[in-house]
């Protein structure tokens, strides 16, 4: 039976249905019983569409076939009613009806849009009857009252009431972490019994769900106090330090130059020093010489703290360098190193002798075969770390990297050609000069500047020899201002001897420092041709010979009345 062609009647309650009759669902029998069973009232009878839902729009589809469109399930259910006793209610309806000009059926839809209220008759077997419109008395005030049952299929639970933020106990909280993994359904708020939910079997949710999210909470925040506990560490706490001046057994660190505080920081933590790098870089922050550190090999303790490594630092008795003065020659290099090293005197110019090189001198270094020692030069002064683990050529490759690096700093190559010279090694050479030669900055540039002068083809005063003693000490081995009588002093036959040859040694005679190779490389202007030390601190320069007797005098006389 579709819900379009239904009659008037009531619709057949489902069989599960606690009111459900005996005999089932024919419409009545024929014997006048209801399909509740037994005899009915006749107000049970008569259903007038969806009163349950206070709606009439079935009345639309059902007077549609009244004009004789021709249903024929339709007619067949109106025979059945009229068959039923309810002629009188058909007549009703279809004089209701076709009666009322408010709504047309001809063409099956609403002319007017809107579905007008119809009055019913009245029905001598209604209860109801004559009070479909208009003002009625109250019947369910009444003894005689009871509500009219709906059809099943309209008969709906009243929606459990449900919640934007709260689930509430049933559903929420106590839904997921209930213990037992039972639900009590004997609320009288929830309209359902015990047995209800049982019907359909018990609904577990296993505990394990709560440990699951115990286990990913604790995690979490654990792993956030971690994390934020190392940050707190990093940025406020104090960095891991030991106590105390050490455990006094000693190691030796080597600091290069240049090396910022985490680099000597990471050097004294490797070797067991400080207990962290943080700690050596804060406690040389906090002390006022931290900053002046330098390179060099140092002799510590371990397991310090790190204040008390950064204060032995700067203490003189930790500080194993050697240093190499400004224009010391190669000879006392390598007796310094022997001695540093603890080896026997002459080792280290033996290797010298047998491997420089291998040592990474310049390619324009020993250019000349007569020259005495390929290194004199380039042993750069300077201060450098150097302990008893070390060898001499360990050594000896620190001095050549850092003399290469200087001279390709100041230029060598490209200024000797601005001066005339044949090649770098002759610019150093004219610097290990001034170095010897004179002693102060001042005098520097005005010794560069004689040797300039005396080296020029059109030299009359000198005839292109310099004269000078620093030679004549140089390949004698010694340091003395008395060399001897120039005409002695013409007769040794050495390269190195200025004395007898024209021009520059073959090579330089010392290691000059910043202030020499500075010097040759800007001279002071000015026409002299000759210079003569007086004393330590005095040295008198001259443009003729002439010039040059007087200041010798005054050189004699200074050296009778000591």
């Amino acid at each position: 039976m579709t819900e379009y062609g239904r009659g008037p009647g009531s619709e057949p309650w489902h069989p599960e249905d606690p009111l459900y009759g005996d005999s089932g669902w024919e419409g009545q029998a024929a014997d006048g019983q209801s399909a509740y069973g037994g005899q009915q009232p006749q107000q049970q009878q008569a259903q007038y569409g969806d009163w349950g839902t206070g709606q009439q729009g079935g009345y639309g589809q059902e007077q549609q076939q009244f004009p004789g469109q021709g249903n024929p399930q339709y007619a067949d259910q109106q025979h059945h009613y009229i068959g039923q006793g309810q002629q009188q209610y058909v007549d009703h309806v279809q004089q209701q009806y076709g009666g009322q000009g408010q709504v047309q059926y001809n063409d099956g839809s609403w002319n007017t849009g809107t579905h007008p209220h119809v009055p019913y008759a009245a029905d001598p077997a209604d209860p109801y009857a004559g009070h479909h419109s208009g003002e009625h008395p109250d019947y369910y005030g009444t003894p005689d009252a009871y509500p009219p049952p709906e059809p099943p299929a309209r008969r709906r639970a009243d929606p459990e009431s449900q919640t934007d933020w709260d689930p509430g106990p049933d559903q929420g909280e106590r839904a997921f972490f209930a213990g037992d993994d039972d639900f009590d359904d004997d609320d009288p708020k929830s309209g359902r019994g015990r047995g209800d939910r049982r019907g359909k079997g018990k609904k577990r949710r296993s505990g394990c769900a709560c440990l699951v999210v115990v286990l990913v909470f604790g995690g979490g925040l654990g792993g956030v106090g971690y994390f934020g506990y190392q940050f707190y560490q990093k940025s406020f706490g104090s960095a891991p330090d030991y106590a105390g001046e050490g455990t006094g057994q000693e190691v030796s660190v080597t600091i290069s130059a240049g090396a910022s505080g985490y680099a000597i920081g990471q050097a004294l933590k490797d070797a067991g020093v400080v207990k962290s790098v943080d700690a050596f870089v804060a406690a040389q922050e906090h002390n006022p010489k931290g900053k002046t550190l330098q390179a060099g090999t140092y002799i510590l303790k371990k397991g310090m703290s790190a204040a008390s490594a950064v204060a032995l630092m700067l203490s003189p008795k930790s500080r194993n360098n050697l240093i190499i003065a400004e224009g010391t020659g190669n000879t006392k290099v390598y007796a310094m190193i022997d001695s540093r090293l603890g080896l026997k005197s002459g080792t280290t110019k033996n290797v010298a002798k047998k491997e420089w090189p291998t040592l990474g001198l310049p390619g324009w270094a020993n250019t000349s075969r007569d020259i005495r020692d390929p290194l004199e030069g380039f042993l750069y002064p300077s201060s450098y770390p150097v302990s008893k683990s070390m060898k001499p050529k360990d050594v000896l490759v620190q001095m050549v990297d850092l003399a290469k690096k200087k001279y390709a700093d100041f230029g060598l190559q490209a200024k000797a050609k601005e001066l005339n010279l044949k090649d770098p090694l002759q610019l150093l050479t004219v610097a290990s000069l001034v170095q010897k030669e004179g002693k102060y900055q001042h005098d520097f540039e005005k010794v560069a500047r004689v040797v300039y002068n005396r080296l020029k083809p059109d030299n009359t005063e000198t005839n292109g020899r310099l004269d000078f003693d620093s030679t004549v000490n140089y390949l004698r081995g010694e340091s003395k201002l008395a060399t001897g009588s120039v005409d002695a002093l013409r007769k040794i036959d050495d390269p190195y001897n200025t004395y007898k040859i024209k021009g520059l040694p073959p090579g330089p005679i010392s290691n000059p420092g910043d202030l020499a190779i500075e010097a040759a490389l800007k001279p002071a202007r000015g026409n002299w041709y000759y210079f003569v030390s007086v004393s330590e601190d005095e040295t008198l320069f001259a443009e003729t010979n002439e010039e040059q007797n007087r200041n010798r005098e005054k050189y004699l006389k200074k050296q009778k009345s000591q």
